[in-house]
């Protein structure tokens, strides 16, 4: 309340706060950390090193269970957004290789119509004699 009696109102802070980040460790920091946290001896070391770094324990023991399961990629940041289709990659590399065969095809056809060509220029038979089917 005011002075004079009425009610005050507390304006809004007009300091814009900075948006929160989702943080990401990469796979080399997480081992550095969980190598420290194993060397120390005592619980209080460990609180030490997560205060010192900005960790939570569940850090430490999220990166251990994954350690412990052998995912060496599991270290590394997870990858976000939609996954490709399994069979993406497969039906990329079919329609890759049908378009080499067609250029293959392609230049088959050109070299069979200009041996047919210089056979026409040289008078030589294209067409194969009746003759030689029947031997």
């Amino acid at each position: 309340m005011s002075q004079n009696g009425t009610p005050t109102t507390a304006l809004p802070d007009p300091e814009v706060r900075p948006k929160a980040r989702h943080r990401q460790f990469t796979a080399e920091y997480k081992k550095r950390i969980l190598d420290e946290a194993d060397a120390c001896t005592t619980p209080t070391q460990r609180g030490a090193l997560v205060r010192r770094e900005g960790l939570y324990s569940s850090h430490l023991t999220a990166w251990r269970r994954q350690r412990a399961h052998g995912i060496l990629d599991g270290l590394a940041p997870k990858k976000r957004g939609v996954k490709p289709h399994p069979l993406a990659l497969e039906n990329a590399q079919l329609r890759h290789e049908n378009k080499r065969l067609e250029q293959q095809l392609q230049r088959a056809e050109t070299i069979i119509e200009v041996q047919k060509k210089v056979s026409q220029l040289l008078g030589l038979p294209t067409e194969p004699s009746q003759t030689d089917d029947r031997a």
